[in-house]
């Protein structure tokens, strides 16, 4: 069963790889070859499906220094059209819908294969930005202008530390046609598993049944990258920071605390029957990182199958 199918039927089970589109500034026959490198090295591991970033200038959200500084990224849709057009699984395409104009998303949408492609639809990075286009309107014109298409929507398990009330959120955005979700990067294992605990009680409670959860994890190679994830929103929690910068491997520490979670979290969402999917990506540009995140995709493919995956 494809990515899709499994999706619609609220199944779960799944791993995708997210990337980011090369920069705008990239010429484009380096495009293409980034495009093909990047295929060679992640058909081998039997991907479920790829994901596909829409990166967004969010100082209006943090307004500290960002660490690696923000360079606007191809248009992912773009780039799947012209670039991943051989890629052979469906592809879940990001949609910062404050970038888009109406008849542009409107545009986009319905001209997309249900079967090919899927979309998360994000809204502003901060609720004092004004966008031509609120995330709530984007969703009705997206699913007016395709019925068929899989919407998802963005899960964030540090929001529910602080206010309590992520699952509501995701009950509402699940109401509104969101069909999966998506969380920002989990550290924090406790954050998560409180989000997964209140939204299947709550679905139990309204007599509904539960999308499923796709939760993203990423390594660190070093404490900038960590510094990166915390501007990025991501609680990482204190101990792990100190396991991280007193580890004589910080990428091998943050491999193997990103696999323990992930496996807790598989475990957890089995016993309270939610569907889930796990999503890795790499934050950095680094070759040492990138390796080490197609690497934990790898060996996660491999527990949820029961097999070994091929290096």
């Amino acid at each position: 069963m494809d990515l899709a199918a499994r999706i619609r039927d609220r199944q779960g089970s799944f791993v995708l790889f997210a990337l980011t589109p090369p920069r705008q500034s990239t010429a484009p026959e380096r495009v293409a070859e980034i495009a093909e490198a990047t295929k060679a090295r992640l058909r081998p591991l039997g991907l479920d499906g790829l994901v596909l970033y829409d990166i967004d200038d969010e100082s209006s959200r943090n307004p500290t220094e960002r660490p690696f500084p923000f360079t606007p990224t191809l248009d992912p849709a773009a780039y799947l059209a012209e670039d991943l057009t051989d890629w052979e699984t469906p592809v879940v395409v990001y949609r910062a819908v404050g970038k888009y104009e109406r008849p542009t998303l409107e545009g986009w949408a319905g001209a997309q294969d249900p079967g090919r492609t899927l979309s998360v639809l994000v809204g502003a990075a901060s609720s004092d930005s004004k966008p031509a286009l609120t995330l709530a309107e984007a969703q009705q014109l997206a699913g007016a202008a395709n019925p068929d298409l899989l919407l998802g929507g963005v899960a964030i398990p540090e929001r529910h530390t602080r206010r309590g009330n992520e699952h509501e959120r995701l009950l509402a955005k699940q109401a509104a046609g969101c069909r999966f979700f998506v969380t920002q990067v989990v550290y924090d294992v406790n954050a998560a598993k409180n989000l997964v605990s209140d939204y299947a009680y709550a679905c139990r409670e309204a007599g509904i049944a539960p999308v499923p959860i796709v939760f993203t994890f990423s390594v660190c190679g070093s404490m900038k990258t960590l510094e990166f994830l915390r501007w990025l929103g991501v609680d990482v929690p204190r101990w792990i920071e100190n396991d991280l910068r007193h580890a004589e491997d910080t990428l091998q520490a943050s491999f193997e605390q990103a696999l323990a979670t992930a496996t807790e979290l598989v475990a957890y969402c089995e016993r309270l029957g939610v569907p889930f999917g796990l999503n890795i990506e790499s934050v950095s540009i680094r070759k040492v990182e990138i390796d080490a995140s197609v690497e934990l995709a790898r060996r996660l493919i491999g527990t949820l199958r029961g097999t070994t995956a091929p290096a």
